[in-house]
């Protein structure tokens, strides 16, 4: 049996020989089927698993670049004139509020070059400390540094509600010497501008959210207002234009163009762009009317001291006289009537109704004696009373007849 196993085995590895071994096996692989012998057959090796060709990943053409369209151009109704020649500079000064009412009045004044506001508010000041921030001193800087200077605005107030020290003894906000010290301060602010004879509008402080510091600030702007009228400056007032029909703070309004929109932010304190504009709109009714644009220049409305001249009897000449008078020097005098040389305060007072003083004769009289007498009355009797027009003379607007 092991010789069977012997031969056999030998005669494989001769067979093996006369073929040619693996790569015979090999050829034989590649051989069509129909061309194998049956010795090809037996001897076939299991054929070797194909090998996976990597698959070619599909690559999306780019897509072509899209061009971002161009920004529109927005062709703006009323036109930003540039201020190339400022002839009056406007300080506003205050809190955080004056810095808004600032922003306010740049957007107000865009269509007056020659008027330029100097925004110059320090947020987080007042006038209670003025450690902190001394504006008496900055305002005194302010205007010697800058001779264009014709005009003054303050919004302030925001953070006074603050203890006052006086020495070693503490004041509590709103206590009767606080308001004392309070108002001596805001008359030392007011005469700052005086002195410099520059006009002050001081800007009283809006309602806010909360109600009780609301209600401070109408004590608040009682002292302004006083104060600022006693100095000669004026006062603007802002509390009804940011109220419901309540007299209650209102987020919401009407905006200068009339438009329903928010006006304060979410603090209930600032305002927003358009609260700011529509607060600076009522200070701009003032500079409008003080800064009349014409040929001679502007002339300003300078603040007077109250009783000037009183202690002589003589009334003392308003201001913009003054300056007029100023423009004429040098020229020749022009000789006038005594009439008017003279002019009166005030004209006579006559009644409307009643009888007249004896020597007078009454403003109103009767509408007989109004008409006169003569055909021309008669003829205002037929018109006004009967309702007769006058016969249309030819040629004239009322003759409606046909020509001949």
């Amino acid at each position: 049996m092991r010789l069977r196993s012997l031969l056999m085995l030998l005669a494989a590895a001769g067979l093996l020989l006369l073929t040619g071994g693996p790569s015979s096996l090999a050829q034989m692989q590649r051989q069509p089927a129909q061309q194998r012998s049956l010795f090809q057959l037996f001897w076939q090796q299991p054929a070797a698993p194909p090998v996976a060709q990597p698959r070619r990943q599909r690559v999306a053409p780019a897509a072509p670049a899209r061009r971002r369209p161009a920004a529109p151009v927005v062709v703006r109704d009323d036109p930003v004139i540039p201020k190339v020649d400022v002839a009056h500079h406007l300080l506003v000064i205050g809190d955080s509020l004056g810095h808004l009412l600032a922003d306010g009045l740049e957007e107000a004044l865009e269509d007056r070059p020659d008027l330029a506001v100097v925004q110059k508010a320090k947020p987080d000041s007042g006038l209670v400390r003025s450690d902190f921030y001394d504006w008496p001193k900055v305002a005194t800087e302010l205007l010697a540094a800058d001779q264009k200077i014709s005009l003054g605005v303050m919004m302030i107030g925001l953070n006074d509600r603050q203890a006052i020290r006086e020495g070693d003894i503490v004041h509590e906000p709103l206590s009767p010497r606080w308001l004392e010290l309070y108002r001596e301060r805001i008359t030392a602010m007011a005469q700052i501008f005086a002195g410099k004879r520059i006009p002050l509008i001081w800007v009283g402080a809006p309602p806010v959210q909360n109600p009780r510091l609301s209600a401070d600030f109408v004590t608040f702007n009682e002292q302004y207002r006083q104060e600022v009228e006693r100095a000669g400056g004026e006062y603007v007032d802002l509390w009804g234009a940011f109220v419901d029909a309540e007299n209650r703070y209102a987020a919401m309004g009407p905006d200068v163009s009339g438009q329903t929109t928010r006006l304060r932010l979410g603090d209930g304190i600032h305002f927003t762009e358009a609260g700011s504009r529509k607060a600076a709109h009522f200070v701009d009714v003032l500079i409008r009317r003080m800064f009349q644009p014409g040929a001679l220049g502007n002339v300003i409305a300078l603040p007077v001291q109250p009783d000037a001249g009183a202690a002589s009897g003589q009334a003392t000449p308003p201001d913009v006289e003054r300056l007029i008078d100023q423009m004429v020097s040098g020229l020749p005098a022009i000789s006038l009537p005594t009439a008017l040389q003279a002019k009166p305060l005030a004209g006579p007072i006559l009644p409307l109704t009643g009888l007249a003083p004896q020597g007078e004769q009454a403003l109103l009289v009767s509408i007989p004696e109004a008409r006169g007498r003569g055909e021309i009355a008669a003829q205002l009797n037929r018109i006004f009373d009967e309702g007769i027009l006058p016969e249309p003379k030819p040629g004239r607007m009322d003759d409606h007849r046909w020509p001949r």
